[in-house]
């Protein structure tokens, strides 16, 4: 018998709880909030007012919307309300939506087999095919949308939409695929599992993550950290899975250190419903490893904090961490000077110092084409076309390789098609569908790994010398770090 999903739902729940309090002064007698002082002597503060990259934002407003996702923005109660002002629903509509994203969040389950596991796609159809069901064609447009704009936000006011337009002004990348910061952030590409610290242009770290699993991806757009939380409390969701597990009762709080604690010595808010947080084991890294956020191991997350915090103009020392993490009862907020902004990408297609990388399409987002691929070398002044057989025959092989979803299926397109925008003829052809699998829909799996190669690389003469980056300083969560890139070209670092 399958194991209920102990940790379902952690990210998710976790930060939106954390959105609605956690940020300001907690009234929990054993949490302390710092503000610590500005270190502006050996540090630069993050600039303040960023904006994403174009190529990010076209990828924002297509965002896939699963019902697990739905689920945890219904644990922020100001959702419903902004639902009625600004989709215009009614309190049955809302209860009913309510309803079957809990219902679908309490049947996944998590297993060690990622045989018969769905895509974020099929998440992405089931959960279209349900909300038309309750709010009607007529205004299904104008919901997804909505919580699209919402999710690219993280819900802060002035976060920016799906596709940029409330960004603030300032610290913009240039307008290109892979484009490289010319500000001081944090850059996350989903599909490559690497978190890049930017410092005014330079990449000076970068670590291995985990990410949200398929029906609970990780989103994309413009976030800011603001505050570091050292030694986090955990209070479980009321969910199925949480009374049934036998060990934490939906509402209670999990101390910090617990080994029923998932969340690790560290948790970042980056914007409901997501965080970085630790508590990830090596072994996750590089893979799916959470319910919507950047998995780190512990001592990454630790590291990662100093680092967030340099670049922010904080002092935080390590003998500040270490006494933090002596006195795992007491939870300790701390402050940061200047908030970092954190660029969630999806690019599956990039060209790195030199060589072109084409990563697997996790998402199913249909990213790995050739359009796409053309839009990428054009940024660096490379015409396909011109291209010699031998390279174009590479390419359109990894372009076709890499466009199968995390369980090895080559129907990413024929899904995707299947998507919130399609109309509603597709939609009842899809509903038909789905009912001739309606076992395999009422035993959904979390899908945990990812079948076959995550990542094609290869070697263009007519891109060396540019390109994104390599990863700097390379944290890889098993106590080694990579090679940097902190001494390449100019060309290298820029282009």
């Amino acid at each position: 018998m399958k194991n209920i999903l102990r940790t379902a739902s952690v990210c998710l729940f976790a930060s939106l709880a954390l959105s609605l309090g956690a940020c300001v002064a907690p009234s929990d007698s054993n949490t302390t909030t710092t503000n610590a002082p500005a270190n502006t002597a050996t540090t630069t503060g993050a600039s303040p007012a960023p904006s994403a990259s174009p190529a990010n934002q076209a990828n924002a407003k297509d965002m896939p919307v699963t019902l697990p996702v739905l689920d945890a923005m219904f644990a922020d109660e100001g959702f419903a309300g902004q639902l009625k002002q600004n989709v215009q629903l009614n309190d049955e509509q809302i209860t009913r939506l309510r309803q079957i994203a809990r219902e679908e969040t309490s049947k996944l389950r998590e297993t060690d087999s990622d045989v018969e596991t769905r895509s974020t796609a099929q998440a992405s159809q089931r959960a279209a095919e349900q909300i038309r069901g309750v709010v009607g064609e007529d205004k299904f447009d104008s919901f997804a949308n909505f919580v699209r704009t919402r999710w690219a936000s993280g819900g802060e006011e002035g976060g920016g939409d799906a596709s940029g337009n409330n960004a603030p002004s300032g610290g913009a990348t240039s307008n290109r695929p892979n484009s490289v910061p010319t500000d001081t952030r944090i850059v996350v590409n989903a599909p490559a599992y690497r978190m890049d610290v930017f410092r005014d242009g330079q990449l000076v770290k970068s670590y291995r993550v985990g990410i949200g699993y398929p029906e609970f991806p990780l989103p994309t757009g413009l976030r800011r950290a603001n505050t570091i939380i050292f030694n986090p409390t955990w209070t479980p969701p009321d969910e199925p899975w949480v009374e049934s597990s036998g060990n934490v009762r939906a509402g209670q709080t999990v101390e910090a250190g617990s080994k029923l604690n998932p969340l690790g010595p560290v948790k970042i808010p980056i914007g409901s419903p997501s965080l970085i947080h630790g508590g990830k084991s090596p072994a996750k890294l590089g893979s799916f490893a959470s319910h919507g956020c950047v998995g780190l191991t512990s001592p990454q997350v630790l590291d990662f904090s100093r680092v967030l915090a340099e670049m922010s103009g904080t002092q935080l020392t390590p003998e500040q961490i270490a006494e933090y993490g002596k006195n795992k009862s007491e939870t300790k907020n701390v402050k940061l000077s200047n908030a970092v902004p954190v660029e969630l990408r999806y690019e599956t297609i990039v060209v790195e110092d030199g060589k072109l990388h084409i990563y697997r399409d996790v998402y199913d987002r249909d990213t790995n084409t050739e359009e796409n691929l053309r839009a990428v070398l054009a940024a660096y002044d490379v015409n396909y076309d011109q291209l010699s057989d031998a390279e174009k025959t590479k390419i359109r092989e990894a372009l076709s390789q890499m466009s199968r979803d995390a369980s090895g299926r080559a129907d990413t397109q024929s899904t995707q098609n299947s998507n919130a925008n399609q109309n509603s003829n597709s939609a009842q052809g899809n509903r038909n569908s789905n009912n001739a699998n309606s076992n395999n829909s009422n035993n959904s799996r979390v899908t945990r790994a990812v079948k076959g190669k995550k990542e094609i690389v290869i070697e263009l003469a007519a891109l060396k010398g540019k390109g994104y980056p390599a990863a700097a300083n390379l944290d890889t969560g098993s106590g080694t770090a990579g090679r940097t890139s902190a001494n390449a070209p100019a060309n290298n670092r820029r282009r």
